[in-house]
């Protein structure tokens, strides 16, 4: 989830990281769901492995948007979060990204693309970004091939 973390700072999006626990821990992650909307949060990105309750269970708490990162696990490598994350029950969405890093980074980018919906200099961010995306897979080109 680091990953997130420097996204959402490179940004300078305001964040929070907290460790919290469906399984281990459910009244203080129902805690955190249910005061989610009145503390301002804008969305929730939450990383799990091996059963993945954790988004679906923030999602069936609050109507923050929730964006679900597997984490990769030791035996199945994350699949198995991927499966219990995406498959969430008509009427409690969880917008559910890739596996492990590029999940976690995605999942910032998104959060950013929601928040810059509202906000104009956050949107010119996002663009230079995107920019700097394009002119890092153009430089990619090998010398001599044609592109």
């Amino acid at each position: 989830m680091q990953h997130a973390a420097q996204i959402l700072a490179e940004f300078g999006v305001p964040h929070e990281a907290q460790v919290v626990s469906a399984h281990r821990m459910p009244d203080d992650m129902f805690r955190y769901a249910e005061q989610a909307a009145a503390r301002g949060l804008k969305a929730i990105i939450a990383g799990a492995g091996g059963a993945a309750h954790l988004p679906g269970m923030l999602a069936a708490k609050t109507v923050v948007p929730v964006l679900g990162v597997p984490v990769p696990s030791k035996h199945l490598q994350g699949v198995d979060s991927l499966h219990s994350i995406v498959q969430m029950p008509k009427g409690i969405p969880v917008a559910t990204f890739a596996i492990g890093a590029a999940g976690a980074a995605n999942a910032a980018l998104f959060a950013v693309a929601l928040l810059a919906n509202e906000d104009p200099a956050l949107r010119e961010k996002l663009l230079a970004y995107r920019t700097r995306q394009t002119e890092a897979a153009r430089a990619m080109t090998l010398p001599g091939v044609a592109g």
